[in-house]
């Protein structure tokens, strides 16, 4: 595993620094430069060249940069000493000094004949100390008192310095122990933070609330951590105050902006879980009116509860439209998250405007639902007594009786049922789905009811289910067409021609996409085969299985909707919008429509998840399943095309690399074996924040940017970094250490990159997917060398070798040199 590098600490030199043979006593020039002291030490020359280098580059990192530039000075007193230590200790400074010297100090021997010596061996050996800054000789404090102020001085060398050496280094460790803990608590929320960045919000009620209590109880967690971080500062001494305050200031300002994110955050979610319970209740209420009855007791009861339902659903309507006015708000006071409200409103009205029609539709059916239910009982009801409820056990007995009830219907005319044909032509719009399909279901359920209820409150469920689908499909196509027709058709209207902006002309294609290819799939295919399922429903995953080629054109939708969105935001209060919205009379502007699609094929999974529920372990199920595995799989294509057109930097042609496989941010750390020896001290303690993208031929690390764009919500961008070729990629799946990390390695380790994924399922995910990369390289190449074998001239005894290598620790195979191509599939456990 690659070694963590950090700054030296005083722990880590702890018996070191001890022995006290330097010192940082806190003086300054009277330039504010740094005093490091040599002071009297017996065992100086006994001192290790690790243990000097250690402590004197310890002492150098202390003081500020500023500080630092200006150049340290150093004070080497050797009065009690011979002269041939001070001569060995200057050596060893002007060797191993690491920091930017100024000035260097001497204290002669105090002996006469050693502080002769001194002078006449300085006047012979200054050039041998390779010193580019002024030796000065001295032979007295007083002397030195002549370049340093006494209160810069500590007591030995005749300063007023308070100094106390062991409290010195009790201070910096305390300090430093102080610095990991602001640093790691940084660290805490600052992965806190990208963590809630990137956590999308939830369906439904419950997700939303576990996301919320999860979310709040790390908050929690980490403010109590925070209290008990900053209590340790009261162990400080004052002497460190400045130091300490600055730290304070370094932690407080990243909680302030934590704080101030998570607020944000925060609401954010509580308004997500308003809007689930919104939809939840309101879905509810709509389920429960969306029943007709299926006798004439039946409903006469909806008729007499449908006021009750109504006024438990104006509670739920009142609080949305509260809601929406709230949202309203946000977005005048320039909230941040103005994109993701504005169509939450929209949807919040739709839904409450669709309700007010959906009651008073609903009260009309089921007014008409009873009469024909009374004239159905008048005509056919002793059908339904003479079919033997025994006869629907089996198969056999159940097409019967339906055979029955069709000769029933079919011989209306004759046997002078008058009163069905003038209910007929009443009642059309309700009656022309209950003539033909509703009274024979009515007949038949009524029998499979009393034989297999279970049955029929799925096969129910399954029906209402289709029947949102295919109405929610037409209503679709319907205001796909009013798009298409009323606005993208009117940029060639010359009556309008003079209203349209400058910014727009020549711009359809960019701010509709291909929307009229969506259009016209939908219109002439899919929703006919939705409607040809309607009698079907547990069949209607093959609808999505048929056509999942044609749904990939959402992705590039998808792709164009940054586009659109900033060409809107240029001309989207422009007059000729507004003509067109009047003209249409649509209550919602263009931008609210232009959302559709996206919200559509996201409502295709929520429909067959649905689905499934009513379906499991009956005929469809496994059709259904995989739909929705279709419908999921086109969704996250689309997230990650979403991705792919923000990567920037990237010469090559992204079209080039195959297929987009995954995409996610991940800490890195890097560790090049064969580069040039500065390559390695690249590696960092910290981590590099590096946003991967697999494809099938290519590895991409980027950097993720976050921009703003006229006061709207970030939106990121990847600046391309680097890249490997899969078909020189290893991986190691298990890195000593932490679980959630993996290895890839390029060109049989010249290059190393740890990845700590955010999860271990996200490992696991993204391991396997490169499994199966190189698994298909290794079988392509199998496949060329295979045929290589065939072609060539050697016998089947050579041509049959074995191409395995083995390592220490890996398994490589790879074709032999005289095939000459690079293929190459390598996997470390």
């Amino acid at each position: 595993m690659q070694q963590e590098i950090r700054p030296l600490l005083a722990v880590d030199i702890i018996e070191q620094l001890h022995r006290q043979f330097a010192l940082l006593s806190g003086g300054r020039g009277k330039d504010g430069s740094p005093i490091i002291t040599f002071p009297e030490f017996s065992g100086f020359n006994e001192v290790s060249d690790e243990d000097f280098v250690n402590v004197v580059t310890y002492l150098t990192s202390i003081p500020s940069m500023d500080a630092a530039s200006i150049g340290f000075i150093i004070i080497l007193d050797r009065r009690k000493d011979k002269w041939n230590s001070a001569i060995t200790s200057l050596a060893r400074i002007a060797g191993s000094f690491p920091g930017n010297l100024q000035l260097v100090l001497v204290l002669k021997p105090s002996r006469l004949l050693q502080r002769a010596i001194a002078d006449v061996s300085m006047r012979l050996h200054r050039d041998d100390f390779k010193l580019k800054v002024p030796i000065v000789m001295l032979n007295s404090l007083s002397d030195l008192h002549g370049y340093i102020d006494k209160g810069q001085l500590t007591c030995d060398l005749g300063g007023t310095l308070d100094y106390c050496h062991s409290q010195w280094i009790h201070h910096r460790t305390a300090i430093e122990n102080f610095a990991l803990t602001v640093k790691s608590t940084a660290q805490m929320l600052q992965q806190f933070g990208t963590d809630l960045a990137e956590t999308e919000l939830p369906n439904d009620v419950q997700c939303t609330k576990d996301l919320l209590i999860t979310h709040t109880e790390k908050h929690d967690k980490l403010q109590v951590a925070q209290h008990i971080y900053k209590i340790v500062v009261c162990t400080l001494s004052e002497r460190y105050e400045c130091l300490t305050k600055m730290l304070l200031a370094q932690l407080d300002e990243t909680e302030n902006a934590f704080e101030q994110f998570w607020s944000r955050h925060h609401l954010k979610l509580e308004q997500c879980l308003q809007l689930r319970h919104f939809e939840q209740d309101f879905r509810e209420t709509l389920l429960g009116l969306s029943d007709t009855g299926d006798c004439v007791a039946q409903v006469e009861h909806l008729l007499g509860d449908l006021k009750t339902l109504e006024d438990k659903a104006q509670e739920s309507l009142e609080k949305a439209q509260l809601h929406a006015q709230h949202g309203d708000q946000l977005i005048q006071s320039n909230h941040y998250a103005v994109d993701s409200i504005r169509p939450k409103c929209v949807e919040l009205r739709r839904i409450c405007d669709d309700f007010s029609n959906e009651a008073k539709k609903k009260h009309d059916i089921l007014t008409k639902s009873l009469e024909i239910h009374k004239r159905i009982d008048e005509s056919g009801v002793y059908l339904l007594a003479s079919q033997a409820v025994d006869r629907c056990q089996t198969q056999e007995g159940a097409e019967a009786a339906l055979q029955d009830i069709e000769r029933y219907m079919n011989s209306a005319k004759e046997q002078q049922l008058s009163h069905l044909k003038d209910l007929s032509n009443q009642y059309e719009i309700v009656l022309s789905e209950w003539i033909k399909v509703q009274i024979k279901r009515i007949i038949v359920e009524y029998i499979c009811i009393q034989s297999n209820p279970k049955f029929f409150c799925m096969h129910f469920l399954n029906s209402h289910i289709m029947n949102e689908l295919i109405e929610t499909e037409r209503l679709y196509v319907e205001e796909l067409q009013s798009i298409i027709e009323g606005y993208a058709a009117a940029l060639d209207d010359p009556e309008l021609i003079y209203l349209i902006p400058p910014s727009l002309e020549n711009k359809k294609e960019v701010l509709f996409g291909n929307l009229p290819e969506i259009y016209e799939f939908h219109q002439k295919t899919f929703l006919k085969e939705l409607e040809n399922s309607a009698e079907k429903p547990e069949l209607v995953g093959t609808c999505f299985l048929k056509r999942k080629e044609e749904l990939q054109i959402y992705e590039k939708y998808c792709q164009n909707k940054p586009r659109s969105e900033a060409l809107w935001r240029q001309c989207g209060d422009s007059m000729f919008f507004q003509e067109c919205q009047k003209r249409l009379d649509h209550k919602l502007s263009l931008d609210a429509y232009l959302l559709k699609p996206v919200q559509r094929i996201t409502k295709y999974q929520l429909m067959l998840k649905e689905m499934l529920k009513c379906s499991k372990n009956s005929e469809g199920t496994a059709e259904l399943e995989e739909a929705l595995a279709t419908v999921l799989d086109i969704i996250k294509s689309v997230n990650d095309s979403m991705h792919q057109i923000a990567i920037t930097g990237f010469e090559g042609d992204l079209n080039d690399l195959g297929k987009l496989l995954m995409q996610g941010s991940f800490n890195v750390w890097t560790d090049h074996k064969k580069g040039h020896s500065k390559v390695k001290d690249l590696a960092r303690f910290k981590p590099m924040q590096r946003h991967l993208f697999l494809y099938h031929k290519m590895l991409l690390f980027c950097k993720k940017r976050e921009e703003t764009s006229d006061g709207h919500e970030k939106s990121p961008s990847y600046s391309f970094k680097h890249s490997l070729k899969m078909s020189s990629v290893g991986i190691t799946e298990n890195v000593k250490g932490d679980i959630k990390k993996f290895e890839i390695w390029y060109n049989g380790r010249e290059e190393v990159y740890i990845v700590q994924a955010p999860s271990m399922e996200v490992k696991h995910t993204w391991v396997s997917e490169i499994r199966k990369v190189l698994t298909s390289q290794l079988e392509a190449c199998r496949g060329i060398s295979e045929q290589i074998s065939l072609n060539s001239p050697l016998t089947q005894t050579q041509s049959t070798k074995k191409l395995v290598t083995n390592y220490p620790g890996e398994n490589t195979i790879q074709l032999p040199r005289k095939a000459k191509i690079n293929c190459e599939f390598t996997m470390t456990t």
